[in-house]
């Protein structure tokens, strides 16, 4: 089965996504195919497979990022149509993809699934360094999810005021613009010394999950490939 719908990836304009504004950031719909986003959505791993990450401190004094997490390797029991997706977004086309937009000959990906249940949330920060950006997947649909819940990925707009080591509140953001985050739609930004990004706490009933599967998208430098090499050694698996 395919699942990457190759003309919307094709269509979507570099310089447009660059130029975006307070950073280069999409929100489109249907990057997947139908079929293929359906079949994902009725497979998604089962949380028994995931590690609680709660309280966990952060740097530059900014709240913990509470949630369940899956950090994808090769070995996991995942279902067939995962494994495929995984293996496709791991092919040249989507590769292709992402250099074009973010203008680099080469890049290194990582991939994990986190799922929030109420609650929680993720405070207003920027990325690590190390990142070119990241692709979010959303896997929540109008039949197990009220939008009033929220769970919506927020890109915020500090107008170049803030310093991205420090802990500003949603408040402290001249625009908040929320991202579409039900069905077959993804979000797809760059890292840069802005790029705030959060999600307000989760305000759904007991047992319901905000599901996102993320492709991290990392920069391929001498330094970044020793480091991934430590850390596929002392984690027992390679990314």
């Amino acid at each position: 089965m395919k699942y990457l719908e190759s003309a919307r990836l094709a269509a979507i304009d570099a310089a447009a996504f660059q130029a975006q504004r307070p950073y280069p950031w999409i929100n489109p719909s249907g990057l997947l195919t139908e079929a293929g986003y359906q079949q994902l959505l009725q497979t998604l791993p089962d949380i028994s497979l995931f590690t609680p990450v709660f309280g966990m401190r952060r740097a530059h004094g900014q709240q913990s990022h509470d949630r369940f997490v899956l950090e994808y390797h090769p070995a996991l029991p995942l279902a067939a149509p995962w494994h495929e997706f995984l293996a496709e977004l791991q092919g040249q086309e989507y590769r292709e993809f992402l250099c074009r937009l973010f203008g680099v000959r080469s890049l290194a990906l990582r991939f994990h699934w986190h799922y929030t249940p109420a609650g929680c949330s993720v405070s207003p920060h920027c990325d690590a360094t190390h990142k070119l950006g990241s692709h979010i997947f959303y896997f929540n649909t109008v039949a197990d999810w009220d939008p009033a819940w929220g769970g919506e990925t927020l890109i915020l707009d500090d107008q170049g005021r803030l310093h991205y080591r420090s802990a500003p509140r949603f408040e402290d953001f001249a625009a908040v613009i929320p991202a579409e985050a039900l069905g077959n739609r993804s979000l797809l930004f760059a890292r840069t010394a802005h790029s705030w990004h959060g999600v307000r706490e989760i305000r759904c009933p007991p047992g319901a999950f905000r599901k996102v599967f993320i492709v991290v998208i990392n920069r391929d430098t001498p330094f970044a490939r020793v480091r991934r090499l430590f850390s596929s050694v002392t984690r027992g698996y390679a990314y």
